[in-house]
């Protein structure tokens, strides 16, 4: 998957906003990690402010 369809599809769950979600921005970082690593993950996190809606902190790996 690449960043920009990531920033797609995590906009997508951030508008909507929850429970659900937060497990869709999950499997979706962990798709990153896979691809991009524990910085593209942590780019995503900043850039949507996934540790603030989420509770996702950044640095720590995303286990599905």
């Amino acid at each position: 998957m690449t960043l920009d369809r990531a920033r797609e599809l995590i906009a997508i769950q951030v508008d909507m906003g929850g429970g659900y979600n937060r497990n869709s921005v999950r499997m979706l970082l962990a798709e990153v990690a896979r691809e991009h690593g524990q910085n593209g993950v942590d780019q995503m996190i900043r850039e949507f402010a996934l540790d603030e809606k989420f509770g996702l902190p950044i640095g720590q790996a995303i286990i599905t």
